[in-house]
């Protein structure tokens, strides 16, 4: 009988395998399906590929020496016949933790691999950027281990980069740029209009990305792609979506998304909507005695009837003032008629609450608070872009891609003082136009990739100031020209990839750029501005050289060269505003740009191929950087400004600056479940000005990131440690924009927060994750931001899929 059954069994299983076409295969953290897996039956050279779906019709192959699985950036496996089909044909791959063969696509704009990449660059892939579980943009690149995050509010977050920061940094989004003509040279926040909720994946360029992206990526580029409609590979619709909802004990906020894909053969639409809430942040309750109260918030402002109150905040611990909300859309629409061609619609909007600018909240004049109000109002995103990407094209080019975009951003600020019944609007709005052209050609050992980009700002700023009591309203001075101002460029480009061997592999490229500003300085009412319109053009020409040496499969050594620059924008030549109480900024007509040198040395070894070390070296030559300086108008240094005797100070080219510094990295599997991860970044700037040395501003103290992970089964885990170095009086730049005032007398304090994270699948559609951040419950401040970071945080997300 026993003999019977196993007979029966195995012609029932071979008749299963037989009528059995199709495979599936996804990723092991979060179900997804995984398109482009190799199949290939072992031990031959016969093969398949998945769809988009993550199918692939295996009939045609001969199954009994089974099947291999492969996917670059995942592990390899191998499956039996047997194996395949008590799994029903589902198979699941994990990440890896080192590969020098997963694509990249921001290094040049087109896919390829990050073996052949000069500069370095850190991915991360979305189920990396959803297992990090952060609502905040700005919060998931504090977590990268590479990117300081300075924050003066909750509603914020300021990425730097070797020491670059704000408009020195380029943000991009889907191949469109989105720093504008008033990204400043302070602190920004701009960062957290993105939906990382939605978010294919993000990738990190470290150095100067001039020769590729033009003005502003300095200090690198930030490229964030968000995902597109799947599209059907049966002829049937096929609908999926996803959605959690998410709570975080730190700031008593929540936060809930959903997306939606409804995908036919040739026409699909990806839905995305996320609405966050944030109270009022809690800070750690254990501090250092040496430091006392650091951070604390004793007190806060609350209008009570027609009169502003200082009341005592029954926990000092919470910072009144913080809080905020925002709701982010996202809609794309795909045709793709052929393999060869694909039309793309995609429109982003994000809005949000008023944002309280913590910081100002808590500024003291004469013993009492400076400031009843000062917030942000609704900072509004709105982008629409078409995209046609067309594929397998002989001729000129093999792919292409054109972009044309069109951003409407609208920002505003707004402040009284304490007893002053004067609330001052001040309100800028931006029509950005833009179009990209990038062409790949492969031609033998030659990859070549070149386009064009133009886009213009228009800039309005509108000002005015309302008495509260009685609702009269009155004209105020403007932020930027009340004329108007307008920012436009245009370029060209071209890079080559020449793999000359097997071992040494050469990176070059070019790009030129035109830029022109102009502004009108219409209104001199609120001051005497000695010019009615300024207008400037610059010629740029940026290059870079790179080299590759790989001299055995486990070691990669990388020299690389390349220039950068950026041009005035309309924050840097012609804002007139107060920035510190007796100061006010003037502008410049005669501001030039600022440019950059930098030759950078990386390594890299694979240890037994599980652990890779990796060190990177650099030096960046940093000439006519643009500063805030003291200056004269009229002769005097002084003059009165919003009823105040103010310093006159304003933007100028500096002179000469340096940075250089050393970032290292640990990345690897120690076994089938375990991984490691570490980071450690040095960074090091100074500015040379009429022979004297002084600190750069935005210069981050050492900082980095170790963390083990586990994955096993349906769960994973992650403990980990975030840290940063002291930044030590002496380090901190005389300009103010390193915030001493917000740290303590001797500068910012080290800290160290040790972390963890928890997922675990209810079922393949069902998930739940519990993070408990600053488990020890620590006080501490990232260097330059003005509000505490969070105390002792919860976080806990229960996802689902259909």
């Amino acid at each position: 009988m026993m003999k019977k059954c196993i007979i029966l069994g195995f012609f029932l299983g071979a008749g299963i395998f037989a009528f059995t076409q199709t495979v599936k295969i996804a990723d092991q953290e979060t179900g997804n399906p995984l398109s482009q897996v190799k199949i290939t039956v072992t031990g031959t050279s016969q093969f398949v590929v998945t769809d988009e779906t993550g199918k692939a019709d295996i009939s045609g192959l001969p199954g009994e020496k089974g099947f291999s699985f492969s996917l670059t950036g995942y592990e390899p496996r191998t499956l039996g016949k047997a194996d395949l089909i008590n799994a029903g044909f589902m198979v699941y791959l994990s990440l890896t933790g080192i590969s020098l063969d997963e694509v990249v696509i921001s290094a040049s704009r087109f896919e390829e691999k990050q073996r052949d990449v000069v500069q370095k660059i850190q991915v991360m892939r979305g189920s990396e950027i959803q297992h990090i579980n952060q609502t905040s943009m700005a919060d998931v690149l504090s977590f990268s281990g590479n990117v300081m995050v300075q924050k003066s509010q909750l509603g914020g977050g300021s990425p730097v980069i070797r020491g670059f920061e704000t408009n020195k940094v380029l943000l991009v989004v889907d191949g469109i740029r989105m720093n504008n003509a008033i990204y400043r040279g302070g602190h920004l926040q701009n960062v957290i209009t993105l939906d990382n909720s939605i978010l294919e994946r993000t990738e990190l360029v470290f150095g100067p990305g001039s020769v590729v992206y033009g003005s502003d990526a300095l200090g690198g580029v930030m490229h964030f792609y968000t995902r597109d409609p799947q599209l059907s590979a049966d002829g049937k619709a096929a609908v999926k979506g996803n959605g959690f909802a998410r709570y975080n004990s730190a700031a008593s906020g929540y936060a809930a998304h959903g997306d939606v894909t409804v995908g036919g053969q040739k026409w699909g639409s990806l839905t995305s909507f996320t609405y966050s809430s944030f109270g009022d942040l809690r800070q750690g309750a254990v501090r250092n005695p040496f430091y006392g109260n650091f951070g604390s918030r004793p007190w806060y402002v609350e209008r009570i009837g027609s009169r502003d109150s200082v009341i005592v905040n029954p926990d000092s611990n919470v910072q009144i003032g913080s809080g905020y909300q925002q709701y982010d859309f996202l809609q794309k629409i795909i045709f793709r008629p052929n393999e060869k061609v694909t039309h793309l619609v995609n429109v982003q909007y994000s809005t949000s609450s008023d944002v309280p600018r913590y910081d100002r909240l808590t500024q003291v004049a004469g013993g009492l608070p400076r400031f009843a109000q000062w917030f942000y109002g609704p900072q509004n995103r709105l982008l629409s872009a078409y995209t046609l990407r067309l594929a397998d094209v002989s001729g000129a080019f093999d792919h292409g891609r054109l972009i044309f975009a069109y951003q409407n951003i609208e920002e505003s600020r707004h402040d009284r003082r304490l007893n002053n019944p004067t609330l001052n609007h001040r309100i800028e709005k931006l029509d950005i136009f833009s179009f990209n052209a990038d062409f790949d050609k492969v031609s033998g050992a030659h990859e070549f990739r070149y386009g064009a980009e133009a886009y213009m700002n228009l800039v309005e700023s509108t000002a005015y100031k309302e008495n509260i009591t009685t609702g009269e309203q009155a004209p105020l001075d403007t932020r930027y020209p009340s004329g108007g101002s307008a920012l436009s460029a245009a370029a060209i480009y071209g890079t080559h990839t020449w793999e000359i061997s097997d071992k040494f592999i050469l990176n070059d490229g070019i790009r030129f750029t035109y830029t022109n500003l102009t502004a009108s300085f219409e209104d001199k009412t609120f001051f005497p501005f000695p010019f009615d319109k300024v207008k400037q053009n610059h010629n740029e020409l940026n290059v870079n050289l790179g080299v590759i040496f790989i001299p055995a499969p486990a070691l990669r050594l990388t020299a690389n060269l390349a220039s950068g620059f950026r041009a005035p924008n309309v924050d840097d030549l012609s804002k007139v505003f107060e920035s510190v109480q007796g100061n006010v900024i003037i502008p410049n007509p005669d501001l030039g740009p600022e440019y950059t040198y930098t030759a950078e040395l990386g390594l890299s070894h694979t240890i037994e191929k599980k652990v890779v070390v990796s060190a990177t070296g650099y030096y960046t030559r940093y000439l006519n950087a643009i500063a805030v300086r003291p200056s004269l108008f009229d002769g005097r240094d002084s003059i009165t400004y919003d009823g105040q005797l103010s310093q006159v100070t304003t933007t100028v080219n500096a002179g000469t600056a340096f940075i250089y510094g050393l970032e290292g990295g640990l990345s690897g599997n120690l076994n089938p479940w375990f991984s490691i991860q570490g980071t450690v970044n040095y960074t090091y700037g100074r500015v040379i000005e009429n022979e004297t040395t002084v600190p750069l501003d935005h210069i981050p103290p050492v900082f980095g990131k170790l963390s083990l992970n586990m994955t096993k089964g349906k769960a994973r885990a992650e403990v980990f440690v975030n840290y940063s170095g002291w930044k030590k009086l002496e380090d901190y730049s005389p300009s103010g924009e390193d915030n001493l005032a917000y740290a303590t007398e001797l500068g910012m304090p080290a800290w160290t927060t040790l972390n963890c994270r928890l997922t675990g699948k209810l079922s393949q559609k069902a998930s739940i994750q519990v993070a408990c951040e600053n488990m020890l419950d620590q006080n501490y401040r990232v260097f330059a931001s003005n509000i505490s970071a969070p105390g002792r945080n919860w976080i806990i997300t229960l996802r689902g899929s259909f």
